[in-house]
């Protein structure tokens, strides 16, 4: 092949242009965004049923929707909660799964347990394809100095809502701090007692005050005439005249207004009161495209709206994802140049240096090529690997180059020289190309979030260097054919310069020590198992956790006040915390302040902290939250701290260890959890330790005496509706204004139920039309609940939730709660890790399984190739040093073991045996020339000595830039890089003494290949 392409130069050109070209084009159709798709496919189910309590909720509507969701296939896992008036249920899939057609399916399960819902539930239940417990990925604002709350409500609904929900890869728009329009009917009980009217009586009244029917048509001679037939109320007066029964109007026992409905929650965008939106995307959508379509559906409405309204974004995940592109885009650039510089240190030959260089973005651009074709995107886990890959694809045309200007350096004629140099290496290229590709082949085999990463990591890696062995053995000995082509110079050093004598100086330094290692090998494997097992125990000192943390420049504050607060006082404790970080938006350090009081109940409020850009600011986002929390803290009744997301997008991620206890009764887990709580606070590593089942919320309890309703002919089944007119306002119809929809509600203000004795005071009519008090047919008692109840696997569960100090990592945790809970747990109970924890287990189960296929894979291809077990079984020898190298740094440099670093060692494993494999094959072939083993041991590694330090230098250099990272992202590089840069930098002596060593220890137990093909001859001839 190598002799085609260099007696026609213009195929070689052609063919790789088309590969050029190829990644060129893919570029524009290529998806971006910040990961892989790693989602699992996730629905969620949302319930309301108005004025249902938690225990309600979990009994007759989350417990009958799992059991729906359970008969649909490929579920992986399923969580719920339920909480007054609303019940939610998550559905995780395996990640194999269609999410349309899991979606389909879940329709159809819970449309046939529709009937066994309660009738009262407000909808049917409400199928999203996204996590319910997802974090929008953008927040938006709408302000307005001039319009009120109730028009600006109207307004969003109207005009901004539906234009953000049909973003291609939208899955939900929340809304915030809204408060539509509504009439509102304030009932006097004592006048309606007076005049022995009921709540029924009413509601049968208001049933009709949008009627509006069809009464057919009309047919002239002439003309037709369709006929509406309309009585719709659309003013408060109107509604004051309608007839209640006989002489008495709803003017006589109400007042009717039109206005902003009662306030279920705020929102203040920097101090300016407004409505805010949250963007939810779709499972497995892109977060770039989204964050794309949405800024100019925002320009378009800032355009089209009132003057006096703005539509700002306040915070948007594209912005972290845009800016870690930008910067893997400079390492790439940084690490191509390096690469470059390090090949012309070694060569001192402006034209040999300039044909890796040309073949480099060949390989780089063509990979792009072969990352359209499989599927993938361009993330930031594929754009490292390209990185890394700077440094692999050029080792081929290193090792060519190198051949073929050490021939043509000898007196051999260019093409002679290109054609004999390349086959020399043709062996090598093709052995290390495919132990890489086959190295990767395992990571497809890891489950879970961490399968997502790896999977394209390694396959985009193996493309490259699969287009990068193509490059240097077709475009590279061309280039070689033609560059250099001038007059050969003579033997000996290339130059007397500086350079060429330290570099001299450098081998015959090596060429003494190897001497002294082939002398004594039994001390050099007795060091390196030495060295290797030490590194073996310091792997177990290593802080494990899924992510390093992350400066996204985002922060999220979550707020806690009592149960039963009012949103009054948990706004006004949020006023408080905000004031408190105005001195860091005044400072710069925050650009956006988001803020929701009334998220998820009266006492519950959140906020997102927006930072300014990492150049623009000299603090890393851990400092900025620790002074925030610190901050915080004096902030009186309530409970708060902020969260810093992850990149993973994991479920309840950013907030610290999360594990679920699981059984049959919420008293006995409760019993539990509160005795773990209680053990894992006294461990001086762990923070603030909550758990999710809490009896704090006050709740009165009604017992109906049937009997005595019975004896006084009261209907009890009217109960539900009398008090919740009178508490939270019940919504009895809805009439239209100007084509929208305005509720209408019952509420009582002038003697407002404010205590728990005014519930006995609700008037309730008789059979004999005597008005009568509830108190006649009820008895009450308070209570202390849960505010919610919780379920993972079906199982009744208490989710607990501990901050880790600094020097506290993930797994560290999770040991010592797991160590805290087994002699405290009961039987039947258990312990199920959720978020980060889970995620975590499932990728370090994969992990040790990933390795040892890798290794095994090998040494099969290896010895496939060789034709020897032994050869392949000298080149893997030297992987564990590869890998104890690694750890040495990572222990160095304090970085933990997360999913980056293990990317970096799997990818150890097939650099350390690509430079391996240089040393061995060159051996073979001089032990087939008839030199003995240590001779060929010896030889070879000097021979392949600046090949091996090329390659190795270029690839540890490349990564240099990884280690230097900035901005957005630059822990995961950061983490990356030291993998590569220490552990490959380390191995390098591994590579240079031991594989020698071990060769010689070794190769003698296998005959070269020259003689058996001669004894094959020679039986053949016989």
């Amino acid at each position: 092949m190598t002799a085609l392409f260099v007696r026609r130069p213009v195929l070689a050109i052609v063919v790789n242009m088309l590969i050029f070209v190829g990644g060129l084009a893919a570029l524009s159709g290529v998806a971006v965004r910040e990961l892989p798709e790693v989602d699992s496919p996730t629905i969620s189910i949302s319930t309301s049923y108005s004025g249902a309590s938690a225990e309600t909720m979990d009994q007759e509507v989350t417990s009958i929707i799992e059991s729906a969701a359970a008969q649909v296939s490929g579920v992986k896992s399923m969580s719920s909660s339920s909480s007054y008036e609303d019940s939610r249920v998550t559905v995780e899939f395996t990640t194999s799964t269609d999410l349309n057609v899991a979606a389909s399916d879940l329709r159809d399960e819970v449309s046939r347990i529709t009937n066994s819902l309660p009738d009262e539930i407000d909808d049917d239940p409400s199928i999203v394809k996204a996590d319910a417990d997802s974090q929008p990925i953008i927040r938006l604002a709408v302000t307005s100095a001039t319009m009120e709350i109730d028009a600006l409500t109207d307004l969003v609904d109207d005009e901004i809502v539906d234009q953000l929900s049909a973003v291609e890869g939208v899955a939900d728009v929340e809304v915030y701090g809204e408060r539509e329009q509504t009439f509102l009917i304030d009932i006097d009980q004592a006048q309606m007692a007076t005049r022995g009217l009921t709540i029924a009586d009413l509601t049968d009244a208001l049933d009709d005050v949008a009627l509006d029917v069809p009464a057919g048509s009309l047919e002239s001679s002439r003309q037709d005439f369709t006929v509406r037939a309309t009585a719709g109320l659309q003013t408060p007066e109107e509604f004051e005249q309608l007839i209640i029964a006989d002489d008495i109007r709803l003017a006589d026992i109400a007042v009717v207004s039109l206005g902003p409905d009662e306030e279920s929650s705020a929102l203040r965008a920097n101090g300016n009161t407004g409505i805010g939106m949250g963007i939810i995307r779709q499972a497995g959508s892109n977060t770039l495209s989204i964050s794309n379509a949405v800024d100019d559906v925002v320009e378009g409405l800032n355009d089209t709206l009132p003057d006096d309204v703005q539509v700002d974004v306040t915070s948007d995940d594209a912005v972290f994802i845009s800016g870690a592109i930008t910067e893997v885009l400079k390492s790439l650039g940084l690490a191509i140049a390096i690469v470059v510089g390090v090949i012309y240190v070694f060569l001192l030959n402006a034209r040999a240096t300039l044909i890796p260089a040309l073949t480099l973005p060949v390989a780089l651009v063509g990979t792009v090529g072969g990352i359209w074709l499989a599927g993938f995107s361009i993330n930031i886990i594929t754009l490292l690997a390209l990185v890394l890959a700077t440094g692999m694809v050029v080792d081929d045309a290193i090792v060519v180059l190198e051949n073929i200007v050490k021939k043509r350096d000898a007196g051999m004629p260019a093409r002679a020289a290109a054609v004999r140099g390349t086959r020399e290496v043709f062996f090598a290229v093709i052995t290390t190309t495919a132990t890489l590709a086959a190295v990767f082949v395992p990571l497809s085999f890891l489950p879970g979030t961490s399968g997502g990463l790896f999977r394209e990591f390694g396959y985009v890696l193996a493309i490259a260097v699969t287009l990068s062995s193509f490059v240097a053995l077709s475009l590279c000995p061309m280039l070689a054919s033609r560059l250099l082509s001038g007059k050969p110079r003579s033997e000996g050093p290339i130059n007397n310069g500086p350079v060429a004598r330290f570099g001299a100086a450098c081998r015959n330094s090596y060429a003494a020590i190897l001497r002294a290692c082939l002398a004594a090998p039994m001390v050099v494997l007795a060091v390196a198992i030495l060295f290797a097992g030490t590194a073996f125990v310091t792997y177990g000192t290593l802080d494990e956790e899924l992510t390093p943390p992350e400066d996204r420049a985002v922060a999220l504050l979550r707020v806690s006040a009592p149960e039963g607060v009012s949103l009054a006082y948990t706004d006004s404790q949020q006023r408080q915390i905000e004031a408190l970080l105005q001195p860091f938006r005044d400072s710069g350090e925050v650009e956006y302040i988001f803020s929701i009081a009334g998220r998820g109940g009266s006492n519950e409020g959140f906020m997102v902290m927006t930072l300014a850009p990492w150049e623009d600011r000299a603090r890393g986002q851990d400092e900025i939250v620790a002074e925030m929390n610190q901050l915080i803290g004096s902030v009186n009744g309530v409970r708060a701290f902020v969260i810093q997301p992850n990149s993973l997008g994991i479920r309840g991620g950013g907030e610290g260890l999360r594990m679920a206890i699981t059984g049959k009764d919420y008293d006995v887990l409760s019993e539990a959890a509160n005795a773990l709580r209680d053990a894992l606070e006294q461990d001086p590593d762990m923070g603030r330790v909550q758990i999710s089942y809490e009896t704090t919320q006050p709740q009165i309890r009604i017992n109906i005496d049937r009997e005595r309703a019975d004896d006084l002919g009261i209907d009890i089944t009217g109960l539900s509706g009398a008090m919740q007119a009178f508490l939270d306002g019940d919504e009895v119809s809805e009439v239209f204004i100007d084509g929208n929809a305005v509720p209408v509600k019952l509420i009582s203000t002038a003697n407002p139920i404010d205590d728990p004795t005014d519930l006995e005071n609700i008037f309730l009519q008789a059979s004999d039309e005597r008005m009568v008090p509830m108190s006649s047919i009820v008895s009450m008692e308070e209570l202390a609940v849960a505010p919610s109840l919780d379920r993972e696997e079906q199982l009744r569960a208490i989710v607990i939730t501990a901050e880790l100090s600094d020097g506290l990592a993930l797994r560290d945790g999770i040991e010592r709660l797991e160590a805290a809970a087994a002699p405290i747990l009961p039987p039947g109970t258990g312990l199920i890790p959720l978020s980060e924890a889970a995620t975590l287990d499932e990728t370090s189960s994969g992990l040790g399984m990933v390795f040892g296929f890798a290794i095994v894979i090998v040494i099969l291809v290896l010895a496939a190739q060789f034709e020897s077990f032994v050869s392949s079984l000298i080149i893997v020898g030297t992987v564990p040093l590869g890998l104890a190298c690694a750890i040495y740094a990572l222990a160095f440099t304090g970085i933990s073991l997360n999913v980056y670093s293990q990317i970096g060692l799997v990818l150890l494993v097939g650099i350390m045996a690509k430079n391996g494999i240089l040393i061995v094959e060159f051996a073979n072939q001089l032990r087939n020339e008839g030199l003995s083993v240590i001779e060929a041991a010896e030889q070879a590694a000097l021979q392949r000595l600046r090949p091996v330090l090329m390659t190795m230098i270029s690839t540890v250099l490349g990564g240099v830039p990884l280690v230097l990272s900035t901005g957005a992202g630059a822990e995961a590089r950061v983490s990356l890089g030291w993998v590569i840069v220490g552990g490959l930098g380390l191995a390098t002596l591994a590579t240079l003494f031991v594989t020698p060593v071990v060769y010689k220890l070794l190769a003698g137990f296998s005959k070269p290949q020259a003689e058996e093909m001669r004894r094959l001859d020679a039986e053949l001839a016989a």
